[in-house]
């Protein structure tokens, strides 16, 4: 009889829970697998695109400087002088912090984006303002910024702002969730819209944190005289581009 029993085979059987959570995990791997593989294709599709920009906008700069040379020559060549065009953006940083500071020149201050000693923003030239920038004069210093010095402060002390956060500029991600319906895709199209103050250039400066510049390597020459007096604070025109490279 112990025999009988032994040939006996049981037959097991798998629970249906255990089937059920077998299958489900096989479709939500796929599922994985497929939108990676989707990811991968979009970023490879999106980085030819953000190359592609990148190379269109260097043949823009090199034309334009290019063009620049040629009407200097043209000038020159004729007898006369070639005036270039009035500058569209200023680079303004702030020099001297908070003591004996009057209120309006504080608020003044804060809506330039400029908080703090040694922070610097982008200031579109217009009307407005250089009325603010009258306001505050002692307490900065600022000048038209070089495509060189602009690439340099977003790529090297680059942030956003992003609901009320200081986020770095680490991934292209970040600029497409927030400007891509703008167009501004990546951090070549930023510098892009920065430099030539571009139709979307209200958004795009908001989008950037205020820069924090460290101390000039060498130091101030005296912060209470005036640039044209030997001084720091007020208009260094192209000269803002030393400054600006040596606090970075």
């Amino acid at each position: 009889m112990s025999q009988k029993k032994a040939q006996i085979q049981v037959e097991q059987k798998v629970p249906e829970s255990i089937v059920k959570k077998t299958q489900r995990d096989s479709k939500l791997r796929d599922l994985v697998v497929k939108r990676r593989a989707e990811r991968l294709g979009q970023n490879k599709v999106r980085r030819a695109q953000l190359e592609k920009s990148a190379q269109a906008y260097e043949a823009e700069y090199k034309a334009s400087e290019k063009g620049l040379v040629d009407s200097i020559r043209k000038a020159k060549s004729e007898g006369g002088f070639y005036v270039p065009a009035e500058a569209k953006l200023m680079l303004v940083i702030r020099i001297r912090g908070i003591n004996t500071l009057n209120p309006q020149v504080r608020q003044t201050l804060r809506l330039l984006k400029l908080r703090q000693l040694h922070n610097a923003a982008f200031v579109r030239i217009n009307k407005a303002t250089i009325e603010m920038i009258r306001k505050v004069e002692p307490y900065i210093t600022y000048g038209y910024p070089s495509r060189t010095v602009i690439k340099n402060l977003i790529y090297k002390r680059g942030y956003a702002k992003v609901n009320g956060q200081r986020i770095p500029l680490t991934s292209n991600n970040i600029i497409d969730q927030q400007l891509g319906k703008l167009g501004i895709h990546g951090i070549e199209d930023l510098i892009h819209e920065i430099t030539t103050v571009g139709p979307h250039f209200k958004e795009a400066n908001r989008f950037l944190w205020a820069f924090k510049l460290r101390g000039p390597r060498g130091g101030f020459i005296a912060k209470r005289r005036s640039f044209i007096n030997q001084g720091d604070w007020g208009n260094r025109e192209d000269l803002i581009n030393d400054l600006a490279k040596r606090m970075i």
